[in-house]
């Protein structure tokens, strides 16, 4: 899977932009805010429809503008495919492939596979449950379109329950009604929690080695799925609950409360490991998550790396340029030095400038 070239047209400070970029290692330079994870940003929107950040639409159309367009150009397969989208400040937005409009956004999954690796990224271990959580989702989603549907209807199924509870408290006779919901809701729920389960069991086998090659094999991280409920007691567990929501107005459980372990020689490194201890396993995840996906869908995603290496360590540097010599990467930083010292092979190379692109030499 390669990403031939990206075009934006008043999407947050690009006026407009062409780029055609190397199926290797493309780095995209310059100082802070002048907009080189706005492209990185654009690219995750045209395989997943949404923005890393969470942003909304109409954030991420140019200042004064109404509309905004991405276009990238994919070869999958021998084949090249066109997605583009069409960003508009108060309607939803437009997706074609090919030229063709889609009417649903899943239709887009699977054309163009990422794995995004930010800043952030280092301290999903460190934050809430809902990081570790999201962590699941956006890869799950992009891998498993059933994973998609049965999520989307449950965060539905789970919104309109908690409305229900909340309105049961001023109108009694609307109890009755609660046990059609539970069964959607566990219907659903099971379907996720048994993908969220063997996607852990794969990510785990794979995370060990890079886990124990990173910490110079002093280490070894173990992953663990920690359900609220298991897919068989989910049921049980909503009716024990159901008292509490009542009182509370929201559902308290199901897969929207899981969490993810992150153990090292039985030790939580959520609650006890140092910051080089989680900033490492975090590293050693998103690597597993880059095999995996290539294990996967029997292609290589397309990596992005956001300003990351300034936030590691030279053998952690290291170790991640090595292990990406053969995937398609673009890569934001604020300089070149640390790949001139570490004569990292370089593809291309742009300089962002205030909105603007160019195309620069290197050696």
């Amino acid at each position: 899977m390669i990403l031939k070239s990206l075009e934006l047209l008043d999407f947050r400070n690009y006026e407009k932009l062409q780029m055609e970029l190397d199926p290797g290692t493309n780095i995209i330079y310059g100082d802070n805010a002048q907009g080189k994870t706005n492209i990185l940003e654009s690219i995750y929107l045209s395989g997943t429809t949404k923005s890393h950040k969470g942003s909304k639409d109409r954030e991420m159309i140019r200042f004064g503008c109404e509309e905004a367009h991405i276009r990238t150009v994919v070869e999958k397969g021998r084949l090249d495919h066109q997605i583009d989208l069409h960003l508009k400040k108060s309607r939803s937005k437009g997706i074609a492939i090919d030229q063709l409009p889609i009417k649903k956004a899943s239709q887009l999954f699977g054309i163009l596979n990422l794995v995004f690796f930010s800043p952030e990224d280092l301290n999903i271990i460190k934050n809430g449950p809902s990081e570790r959580r999201r962590f699941l989702d956006v890869e799950l989603c992009q891998l498993d379109r059933v994973y998609l549907h049965y999520l989307t209807k449950y965060n539905k199924i789970l919104n309109q329950r908690n409305r229900l509870l909340k309105d049961i408290s001023h109108h009694a006779g609307l109890l009755d009604t609660l046990d059609i919901w539970d069964l959607q809701l566990v219907k659903c729920g099971r379907h996720i929690i048994e993908v969220r389960q063997s996607f852990i069991e794969k990510l785990n086998v794979i995370i060990i080695d890079i886990h124990r090659k990173l910490s110079g094999g002093k280490e070894t991280l173990i992953l663990k799925y920690e359900p609220d409920a298991a897919a068989d007691d989910l049921e049980e567990k909503l009716k024990k609950c159901r008292e509490r929501d009542l009182k509370l107005g929201q559902t308290g459980a199901g897969p929207h409360r899981d969490d993810l372990l992150f153990s090292i020689h039985e030790t939580d490194i959520r609650r006890f490991g140092s910051q080089g201890q989680q900033r490492t396993s975090a590293l050693s995840l998103k690597l597993a998550e880059l095999t995996l996906v290539k294990e996967s869908i029997s292609e290589t995603p397309i990596l992005l790396l956001d300003d990351v290496l300034s936030e590691l360590d030279s053998s952690r540097q290291n170790f991640l340029l090595n292990s990406i010599h053969d995937i398609q990467t673009l890569i934001t930083c604020t300089g070149l030095d640390e790949f001139v010292k570490n004569r990292f092979q370089i593809n291309k190379v742009f300089q962002v400038v205030e909105g603007h692109v160019r195309r620069k030499n290197h050696q």
